[in-house]
């Protein structure tokens, strides 16, 4: 439990900060310890708030920083005790995360395994993989070495993420400068002209029609088209977070688009291979291994495929049979059967990572090659909108000035 005081130290001054005991009298011996006199002190505050809320995720790039910290501190020969609290103490002005490893340093003191204080922790909310993984390399002595590699993986997920994050940027930004460009012309330009053709009386052309209707409409109810287009998007967001059916739509609609969906499937399958394969070289199960990275799944249809399939694998079946015979999206065909060839012969761990980086190494060309391709056809979908409205404001004024010629 955390504890929060406020008092005076030795010299005087006064004091406050969290404390991690397993009592209210042991929160007392500790702080009289430290030579510190409380005037107050209470169960909760600082980041123990998250205890009476809920637990948050430890992001990826916190993940792998503990666990190669920990790892070289292993691998150096230190007790996990004492790597802990050489972290604890590098690690004091970021509160949320040294709160984190004072109280894992607090249980393992007391006895309990690595597996049990971050199971038990009350900061942060971990993968189950990543438990199960430290659970079973600290039975079998591959505590640093399990380490690493998850380091290792989340490092890798997150610069995934960030080239991922930085390949949208520019598409983005040209979006946006089309919508406020098509937004400025049919605002303000175009009813400026729209009064010489009123003044006329013309007919004027289809196409100028259309743009003089979506000009009137937007300068109208712009605001209503705004606040529209804000409650969709969040009705969309909320139905894709709380409704299950409505997301497995979307997920599946995701996958069998030209090249997106192989990217998702590259991605996904890509992550579950490698989860897979971390587990097995830790020494967990076959059985619970498939069932752990089944739960990885973003991507909700095909985590409800293998959430099936992995039921059967506990059963007795392997996982490439299991997956052929369940209903729902299938994967790509070479997963399945570098799969079948790693259950055949017994060298799962190393074909999936052979996958894994194989995906890995897939998706980065592709990427490269759609946004190769995004730049010339978002300057194509500006030119076409702009063109379409210059079109519509020249063709009537071509019009009137041939007439004027007749």
């Amino acid at each position: 439990m955390q504890y929060k005081y406020k008092g005076l130290n030795a010299s005087g001054k006064r004091v406050k900060g969290v404390i991690v005991a397993g009592s209210f009298n042991e929160a007392k011996q500790i702080l009289k310890s430290q030579g510190i006199f409380y005037q107050n002190l209470e169960e909760g505050g600082g980041t123990s708030l998250l205890t009476s809320v809920k637990k948050r995720p430890m992001s990826g790039t916190l993940m792998s920083a503990f666990s190669k910290e920990l790892s070289s501190y292993i691998d150096s020969g230190m007790t996990i005790v004492t790597a802990l609290k050489l972290m604890h103490n590098q690690h004091k002005g970021e509160k949320k995360y040294a709160s984190f490893i004072e109280e894992v340093k607090k249980m393992v003191e007391e006895g309990k395994s690595l597996y049990v204080a971050l199971n038990s922790q009350s900061v942060y909310e971990l993968p189950d993989f990543f438990l199960q993984s430290i659970n079973v390399s600290g039975q079998s002595g591959k505590m640093g070495a399990v380490l690493s590699t998850m380091g290792d993986f989340f490092s890798s997920q997150g610069e995934v993420k960030k080239q991922a994050t930085n390949a949208m940027i520019y598409p983005s930004f040209i979006f946006l400068v089309a919508i406020g460009m098509t937004a400025f012309l049919i605002t303000f330009v175009v009813p400026k002209i729209t009064q010489i053709f009123e003044d006329t009386g013309q007919k004027l052309p289809t196409i100028t029609t259309i743009v003089l209707g979506m000009s009137d409409f937007f300068t109208h109810y712009w605001l209503h088209v705004l606040i529209f287009l804000i409650a969709l998007v969040a009705l969309l967001q909320f139905s894709y977070a709380k409704i299950g059916s409505f997301r497995k739509l979307i997920d599946s609609m995701l996958l069998k688009i030209p090249v997106i969906g192989n990217i998702l499937q590259n991605y996904e399958l890509g992550r579950f291979s490698y989860i897979l394969a971390l587990m097995l070289d830790s020494g967990v199960s076959y059985a619970q291994a498939v069932q752990l990275a089944s739960t990885t799944f973003n991507n909700s249809a095909l985590r409800e495929l293998f959430d099936r399939a992995s039921a059967k694998v506990v059963e007795g079946n392997k996982l490439s049979v299991a997956l052929f015979r369940t209903k729902g999206v299938k994967p790509k065909k070479n997963f399945m059967q570098s799969l079948a060839l790693g259950e055949e012969s017994s060298s799962v761990a190393s074909i999936l990572k052979s996958i894994a980086k194989l995906y890995n190494e897939e998706n980065k060309d592709k990427i490269k090659v759609l946004l190769s391709l995004m730049e010339p056809f978002m300057m194509l979908f500006i030119g076409a909108i702009v063109g379409t409205i210059v079109l519509a404001m020249l063709l009537p004024i071509f019009s009137m000035s041939l007439g004027a010629q007749h």
